[in-house]
C-alpha cells in the first residue's frame, strides 16, 4: 500500500480506511504468525487460535485490498 500511495495523504476517506485495515491487518498477521513459533521455554500456543486469528487477518487483508480496488477503478471511471 506505501509504494501505490508513496508521500501523498489520500483525500478519500474510505481509501484512508482501507489502507489502515490492510495495514493493520498485515502487522496483525505477522504477529500472529510469530506466535506459531514461540522461543522453546514458553508453552506451546494455541494453534486452532492462532489458526483462526491468521485466517481472519488474511481476510482483512483481502477485504481492504478489494476494497482499494473498486475504489481506485471507480474513481480512474469518472
Amino acid at each position: 500500500a506505501a509504494c501505490v500511495f508513496p508521500s501523498q495523504k489520500p483525500r478519500s476517506e474510505l481509501v484512508r480506511t482501507s489502507l489502515r485495515l490492510l495495514t493493520s491487518s498485515a502487522y496483525r498477521l505477522q504477529s500472529e504468525c510469530r506466535k506459531a513459533l514461540p522461543a522453546e521455554p514458553s508453552p506451546a500456543p494455541d494453534i486452532q487460535l492462532v489458526t483462526q486469528q491468521v485466517i481472519q487477518c488474511a481476510y482483512d487483508i483481502a477485504k481492504a485490498a478489494k476494497q482499494l480496488v473498486t475504489i481506485t477503478t471507480k474513481e480512474n471511471n469518472n
